[in-house]
């Protein structure tokens, strides 16, 4: 009788990269009757209230599909600490000991192994301790993972420093993983920060050296070139098993919304969200609410409510001043604070997307054929936009990198309406070329996780080398 196995995944626990793990731990589980995971819950006192209620909603609920499970970390954390880079390190870093009395604890069947988001790199020492393979899972594009690889390399063999790459904003990065070269000005922010790049650097360096195998949460036909340049970097398998996506549509306090909705014309509408940290000041609000009424398209915005109208962030500071903007739009638009995005995507009254273009978002446009319109704001998201538009031809742009507008206001760039305006005028084109493409991504990516699809083969794949591995 063959004897089951437990798997130890470890994500960040933040909605964007904790929905992804769940998908990929669901379909693992299905794939093998003897496989079982158990997702460790790191517990974080700077979440945001959603995240938070989902985490204690997941450690309360019975076990998924009845092979996976959760433990929730004590919350015993504090930092007075603010860049995001260094919250991470320093959680992950709190949270190793716990996970290590967690697991001691834990009476289960045979641990085949650890499967932890990148940035939980250093979770690797506590798979050492239990003398088990670790394995890498990335939520972020193949492209972003090759360039990281890249340019770890550079460093390390060929003596080049890149922390410089960013120094010029007119200069471009000839890369293996990408047919055009890539301007400096849209390379993740985080290499503006000398320390925290080189952090990441030195994570992928250990990556190559010490993990089992990369999942990265992609199509390959989506990433092809990028995907085929992974497979030749790293001295690992790479499985791509996307796209990793929740397309539970649950009933919420919109009905109002999809009742207006169901009375629009198909592809007529303009969906604008920027994910639940995205945000602009008044000024910038200011200039899309001037972009939406005058190009006049239907549309739906996703503009959140921010508890405070001083902060740095706040997308609805000038929500108030907008009165009049909301009444003469009346019959074109809604206004919405969470937007039940999915939902929204998939509705046939959306003809496209005005996104920030996380990568969990792109593989939502890409799986309901909708076009995006790339206005990236942070983290990688810059180098994600380059790649939708010049690399694949999958988006149009309204803005690609950090310097695209002189006109700043407290160090924040503001794009003006006509910018905007003109970017949603060719996102919704119904007959573009880029609608054409997304629509055949779309049914590729729709195959790629199919009995006998890419995806389907990469992650049978993956669960056959984890049971192989198990002692």
């Amino acid at each position: 009788m063959e004897k089951s196995a437990n798997l130890v995944f470890i994500p960040l626990p933040f909605m964007s990269h904790l929905s992804p793990a769940i998908e990929l731990s669901k379909l693992m589980v299905t794939r093998h009757d003897h496989l079982s995971i158990t997702i460790i819950l790191m517990n974080p006192p700077f979440a945001d209230l959603k995240t938070q209620n989902k985490l204690q909603s997941l450690a309360a609920s019975p076990p998924m599909l009845d092979r996976i499970s959760f433990i929730l970390l004590p919350q015993n954390y504090t930092t007075s600490e603010t860049n995001p880079h260094e919250l991470a390190t320093s959680l992950v870093e709190h949270s190793k000991p716990q996970v290590k009395d967690a697991l001691t604890k834990l009476n289960s069947s045979r641990l085949a192994g650890f499967i932890m988001d990148f940035v939980c790199l250093s979770m690797i020492d506590v798979a050492n301790e239990f003398g088990v393979p670790a394995y890498m899972f990335y939520t972020v594009s193949s492209g972003f993972v090759s360039l990281m690889f890249h340019l770890q390399a550079l460093r390390d063999h060929l003596n080049i420093d890149p922390t410089g790459v960013k120094d010029d904003p007119d200069s471009e990065l000839v890369l293996p993983s990408f047919v055009n070269s890539v301007p400096s000005r849209v390379m993740p922010d985080f290499m503006l920060d000398k320390g925290a790049f080189t952090y990441y650097l030195n994570q992928f360096r250990r990556m190559r050296e010490e993990a089992k195998g990369c999942v990265v949460n992609t199509v390959m036909e989506l990433e092809s070139h990028a995907v085929r340049h992974l497979f030749d970097d790293v001295s690992m398998p790479v499985y791509t098993v996307g796209p990793l996506l929740d397309l539970v549509i649950d009933d919420g306090n919109d009905s109002d919304l999809i009742k207006w909705l169901d009375d629009q014309p198909p592809l007529s509408v303009v969906f604008l969200c920027f994910g639940h940290l995205g945000s602009f000041r008044e000024r910038q609000v200011k200039e899309i609410a001037h972009a939406l009424e005058s190009c006049g398209i239907r549309f739906v915005w996703s503009l959140r409510q921010s508890p405070s109208s001083d902060g740095p962030n706040d997308v609805s500071s000038g929500a108030d001043s907008m009165e009049e903007f909301l009444n003469r739009t009346a019959g074109i638009g809604k206004i919405i604070d969470w937007a039940p995005q999915v939902k929204i995507l998939s509705h046939p009254a959306i003809g496209g997307f005005v996104s920030h273009c996380g990568w969990n978002s792109i593989l939502e446009s890409v799986w309901f054929g909708v076009p995006i319109a790339t206005w990236p704001l942070y983290g990688e998201q810059q180098f994600n936009a380059f790649e939708m538009v010049r690399e694949l031809g999958l988006a149009v742009e309204i803005k690609l990198d950090y310097f695209m507008s002189e006109e700043r206001e407290n160090d924040q760039a503001v794009v003006n309406c006509q910018a905007i305006e003109a970017g949603i005028r060719r996102v919704m084109e119904h007959d573009s070329d880029v609608r054409k493409r997304v629509k055949d991504i779309s049914e590729i990516s729709r195959k790629a996780v199919m009995d006998g699809g890419s995806s389907w083969k990469s992650l049978g794949g993956f669960v056959n080398d984890v049971l192989d591995s198990t002692p």
